[in-house]
């Protein structure tokens, strides 16, 4: 099993990127997949998931308005979009899936996870 991300980079505050999570060896449909970053010094964190069975998905606070989680079940791949850009966004992202239906926020859930993809927001 292995996942992909990528599409991270250095962007100006204000601006917007798009980061894909590519899964191989696993159908993206039977499992839940999560977005998470850790920025230098902080503990890693949540930032959305969605249940690529049905389609629901939720965001940490930080985020919500601004970022947008999404599937492409066909190209076994997750998105997120991300608009509004601060440089309190500046972390390396990582997307990671769960065998379940119901995931989280929580990392600890999450058993496959993906090399990080950096972002970097200038200011």
């Amino acid at each position: 099993f292995q996942l992909q991300a990528s599409g991270g980079g250095l962007v100006q505050a204000g601006g917007s990127l798009r980061l894909s999570c590519a899964a191989s060896g696993i159908r993206l449909d039977y499992y839940g997949i999560g977005w998470f970053r850790q920025a230098p010094g902080k503990e890693r964190e949540g930032v959305a998931w969605i249940s690529t069975n049905d389609g629901r998905r939720d965001y940490a606070n930080s985020v919500k308005g601004r970022f947008t989680i999404s599937s492409d079940v066909a190209k076994n791949t997750v998105f997120l979009r991300m608009t509004s850009l601060s440089p309190e966004d500046t972390a390396v992202y990582y997307c990671a899936a769960v065998r379940s239906y119901y995931p989280s926020l929580g990392a600890h859930e999450y058993d496959i996870w993906g090399q990080g993809t950096q972002v970097t927001v200038s200011s």
